[in-house]
């Protein structure tokens, strides 16, 4: 098999969105270039722990790489593999550094109302802005959601946001909330006819009526997903349970929602230190 070859192809495969598409062609391309002239059909567990051994080092040109950086480029060197042998020849075995666990760096509630302040205004661009920004908040949406969303995905009547194709490609459905659907529909009502231009089905637009990319949001709000740890954040201080924020927030696996867990036991702390007489 020809290894450049078989990366060419995985490259090109429609099941990969072009970000991931991006952001794997550099790693899968790195990897081939290490394997140099061994057989793609030679790669195995111990390879592959080579591989990762030589990304950890400084023989790689770059010094030690962060635990995340070599994650990262394992996930896309197993799916190279799976593309060009099948499942069956791919270890899933535990390869890359343990990452540090780092907690959520979560705006409090007051921070968050001076983000949406700082928004306010009359014109097009600064209602569709607000309305974008408070929509990411209350919803707990990615910057890719957001932008993503079609006019069909807010359901004012059933109070609900459909997200579509979410990280993963998975669908979910997550509330509307008060605030954000009256800035959603004043949106709709006063700023996006000036926007469109042609039969453009993106909930906001752009300037020149495009759909928006991730990096307007980006310009409003320079660490847009520290909204979205506010928003698990606040719903658990609030009194919400892990599943349910697993739920909303779409993630595959509660453990990865538990990172959250440390604020439930700060609340707890504080519960008890004010009821307890021993506290």
């Amino acid at each position: 098999m020809n290894t450049q070859a078989a990366a060419a192809k995985f490259l090109e495969s429609p099941s990969l969105s072009a970000g991931t598409r991006r952001t794997y062609r550099f790693d899968v391309e790195e990897f081939v270039r290490w394997l140099g002239d061994r057989k793609l059909e030679s790669v195995d567990v111990r390879v592959l722990a080579e591989y990762v051994g030589y990304l950890g080092s400084a023989r790689n040109g770059r010094g030690r790489l962060a635990p995340a950086t070599i994650t990262r480029k394992l996930a896309a060197v197993r799916g190279f593999l799976r593309h060009a042998l099948g499942p069956a020849h791919v270890s899933d075995a535990r390869l890359a550094p343990r990452r540090p666990r780092r907690l959520p760096d979560a705006p409090k509630a007051r921070e968050v109302d001076d983000v949406l302040a700082a928004l306010e205004g009359d014109t097009p661009l600064a209602l569709r802005n607000r309305a974008l920004v408070e929509l990411v908040y209350s919803a707990g949406l990615r910057s890719a959601e957001a932008v993503g969303l079609d006019l069909g995905d807010v359901d004012f009547e059933q109070e609900l946001v459909h997200v579509r194709e979410g990280k993963g490609g998975k669908d979910r459905v997550v509330p509307l909330g008060e605030e954000a659907a009256a800035l959603v529909a004043r949106y709709l009502r006063d700023a996006r006819p000036a926007l469109a231009r042609g039969a453009e089905n993106a909930l906001f637009l752009s300037a020149r009526g495009r759909r928006l990319d991730t990096s307007t949001l980006r310009r409003l709000v320079p660490h847009p997903h520290r909204l979205r740890h506010a928003f698990a954040t606040h719903l658990l201080e609030g009194g919400a349970d892990l599943r349910t924020i697993q739920e909303l927030l779409g993630h595959n696996s509660l453990s990865t929602t538990q990172m959250y867990s440390h604020v439930d036991a700060k609340r707890l702390r504080k519960v008890y230190d004010h009821a307890h007489p021993r506290s």
